[in-house]
């Protein structure tokens, strides 16, 4: 039988040694640091989209735009992880789905082309997230 001994980097098993069970108040806080990161991508890329290359004239009010937002941190049912989610508020004045209408806008409908803008946010701003997680995991540490 084959062993394997790993070793962490010292600098690494300091970090995890000082979080002690304050972990419950870290990840939250570094998770939507990352999401901010892509909230500002998926907003500059809708505005980007919204209303543009239209055959008639636009009849954007906003309120999609408005609504998109990032929900807090919540850990899964199961406490295998934690998730946060960019999405939309729900409902619209005019009682239809925020949601809807991004789909529609994102993969398109019969006569009305596909203008995504959450797909490239996230390929778009994902090692910037991930840096930014980086940063706040790290000031989270210095600060215990």
């Amino acid at each position: 039988m084959a062993k394997i001994e790993m070793k962490m980097p010292e600098e690494f098993l300091l970090k995890l040694s000082r979080l002690g069970n304050k972990t419950d108040e870290i990840i939250p806080n570094v998770l939507e640091a990352g999401g901010e990161v892509v909230l500002s991508k998926a907003k500059s890329n809708l505005s980007s989209v919204v209303g543009h290359g239209t055959k008639t004239k636009s009849r954007s009010t906003g309120e999609l735009e408005d609504s998109l937002g990032l929900s807090p941190a919540k850990q899964k049912r199961d406490g295998s992880g934690w998730d946060i989610k960019i999405g939309f508020a729900e409902p619209r004045s005019d009682g239809d789905s925020n949601a809807k209408i991004a789909n529609i806008l994102e993969y398109g409908k019969h006569g009305q082309p596909p203008k995504p803008f959450m797909t490239p946010a996230r390929r778009q701003s994902r090692n910037a997230a991930i840096e930014a997680m980086k940063e706040k995991f790290d000031q989270e540490v210095e600060r215990i």
